[in-house]
Parts: structure tokens; sequence; C-alpha cells
């Protein structure tokens, strides 16, 4: 099979989807690999260094051409006439925030698999998980460098001083995201507060960190309190496939004190806090009553080299079996390949995808062609 690999286009992605050692494996395997040019310079990678792999270096249409399309963001609107029924795209898709996507890929008919939604019988989501370890740890410095009284903020320190009390922050979800964001921040001497409903997930983190974090049961008012009383919030609260819930409204924002921050982390499943809206790496905070809101919707892009390589860890072996098999083949070849299927045919196959759009939900086997059975 051809395994395309564009660039990226959305404003301040220099991720890549594959490494060289990628390359390397998928044609150690007979396949054919092209790069666009360039693709890999964000991640400080050279072409010179796919090139070695056994790539062929191409223009962006000979890389959308392929038919097994890898990427890491979801087709951006100029991308969308690249979009074909002939075509396997996997990358992260996000359709519940990006509904616009969706109908995209729905209209061309495009096989689309969805890295956020591949989950194995654990419940865990594999080739979420090293994008989410990497923007919970980014979190921990973002929060600081925006309370630094130059960057607007109150002007405090995430560990404090002898003498002086810490930062606090409240960790929204604790999951691969929450657990990372508040690993950093306990680690900096902040002041963590860890709030989730799965008490098992919670009993899991105390014991790992041995009550360094507090962790709370979420509810209305634990969330309230923490809210109110924190200097960071750092949102992280997930819904495979679907939008993530609000869980800080407005009002609550307004009980914050002047000069703290939000990091919303869920921002690229619609955001978790009310008065969020999605920004770039170049434009990444506004205030708003008084708090300074970052809501970057591809955290882990600003550090690339190191995402690209956590991807592709993760990634890799998928991508090997959907060109190896086909997408039919690789599906009842391994069931955690089932839920990543979001579209086939013009038909949602994914039933949180579904939900968020308003449609019903096909099955992604039938659709491509097996026995559902």
């Amino acid at each position: 099979m051809i395994v395309g690999v564009p660039a990226e286009t959305k404003p301040g992605e220099n991720r890549v989807a594959i490494t060289p050692d990628g390359v390397r494996e998928l044609t150690a395997h007979g396949h054919h690999v092209v790069v666009e040019r360039g693709a890999g310079e964000g991640s400080a990678i050279p072409d010179a260094s796919f090139a070695a792999a056994g790539a062929s270096l191409t223009s962006a249409e000979e890389a959308w051409g392929a038919g097994l399309v890898v990427k890491v963001k979801e087709p951006q609107e100029a991308e969308h006439r690249h979009l074909r029924d002939d075509q396997v795209l996997f990358t992260y898709l996000h359709v519940a925030a990006y509904p616009d996507v969706g109908r995209a890929l729905l209209a061309a008919g495009t096989t689309a698999l969805a890295y956020e939604t591949v989950q194995v019988a654990s419940g865990a989501l594999p080739l979420l998980a090293p994008m989410s370890e990497v923007a919970g740890r980014l979190a921990a410095q973002i929060g600081a460098h925006y309370l630094e009284r130059p960057s607007g903020g109150r002007g405090v320190l995430l560990g404090g001083a002898p003498g002086v009390r810490p930062a606090r922050i409240a960790v929204l979800g604790a999951g691969n995201v929450g657990w990372n964001a508040a690993w950093i921040t306990q680690g900096m001497e902040a002041e963590v507060w860890l709030l989730d409903k799965d008490l098992d997930r919670l009993r899991f983190v105390d014991q790992i960190h041995k009550g360094r974090i507090l962790t709370l049961a979420s509810n209305r008012g634990t969330v309230e309190r923490a809210v109110a009383e924190a200097d960071l919030v750092i949102g992280a609260v997930l819904v495979p496939g679907g939008r993530s819930p609000v869980v800080v409204t407005e009002e609550m924002v307004r009980t914050m004190r002047p000069g703290s921050v939000i990091v919303d982390l869920a921002v690229d499943q619609g955001g978790c806090i009310q008065t969020t809206r999605e920004t770039t790496h170049a434009d990444p905070v506004f205030q708003a009553f008084g708090v300074t809101h970052y809501a970057v919707g591809n955290v882990p892009a600003a550090v690339p080299h190191t995402s690209t390589y956590a991807l592709t860890n993760a990634t890799l072996p998928y991508v090997l079996e959907v060109a190896e098999r086909g997408p039919l083949g690789a599906v009842e070849a391994d069931p955690a390949l089932r839920s990543g299927v979001t579209t086939v045919a013009g038909k949602v196959t994914n039933p949180a995808v579904a939900q968020a759009l308003g449609v019903a939900a096909a099955d992604p086997v039938l659709c491509l062609g097996g026995d559902p059975a």
C-alpha cells in the first residue's frame, strides 16, 4: 500500500505523523511511504532523514493521493478538497468539536479512523495517551508562566517559598491528561487538588502519590469551591469521541481571583469550561472576568519533536495493521480499531461521534463490507 504523510497546515501545528523509524518499519513490510517535502521541519526532522529511511519526498497533492493517509490533526478547510471515497484517513479527528470536518468526511465518502477513539478492552485509549501525557505535563509550565506578573498573572510561584504558601492548583479530571498535570505541578511543589467522579481512579492516584496530591470526588459543590480557591485551574475532562461536558460555569469563573489562570486542555473536544474559546499558539490567551484563559487546541505542538516521536511510538503498530490488512481486515483482527472507525461511505460509525452530530450510528464492520456478527 502507498502511505501518504502530508505536512500539517493547522496554525501552529509543527508535528508530523511519522518518524524516519516509522518509515523504515513500513517500507520493511513492503509498503511505499510518500512524505510531503518539509513535513518534518517543524519537528526538527529533515527531509534527508525521511529519504534515508526509504520514503519518497513528494508534493502535498501526491501525499494526499495515497490510499492510506496518516496525519496528526483533522483536515483543515483548505484540505477538504483532498478527501476521497477511495481513501483511508488515520488521524486525530475530534469531530464532536469540529462538526464541519465530520460533514466534509461524510460528503466525500472517506473512510476515516480517529486516533482518539481507538480503545482497547480495558477502556484505555492508546493513541490518545501519549499526547494526553504531553499536554498534561505542558499545562504545568504553561500555568506557571501565565501566573507570572509580566504575563498578566497574580505573581504567584507554583512552589511558593519557605514561609510562603505555594500556588493552589485545581485539576479537573484524573485521566491521563489530568494525572500528568497533577503529577508535574505537585513535583513543582504546588498544592494540588485533583477532582474526578471515578473513585477507583482517585484511589490509584492516592496510592501512587501517597497523599501529596489531594484527591476529591467531583460534584458541583467541590468544583465550585476548588475553582474559587485556585490560582490555576486545569480542565482535563474527556468523553471518548464526544464533546466534553461543561463542568465550570461562567458563574464559577467569576468567583476566581483577578490574575488567576485557566488552562482548558479539553478545548479540542469543545472545552470543559464555559468561558473558553479555542486559541492558537500565535495568540494563546485571552482575558475573561479578570482571569487569563489559555485554550490552544493542539497543545503538544509546542514541543513537536518530543510529541512526534511519542505519537509515532503509539500509532505505528496500528498504521501498520491498516496498511497490511486494509481497514476491514485490521478491524476484524484487532477489535480496538473498531471504535476508531468514525466515517465510512457517508455514514458515521462511532456512536459517540454520531450522538454529537445528531445522526444515527451505523455498524463499522458492516459499512466496511464485513459481517457484523
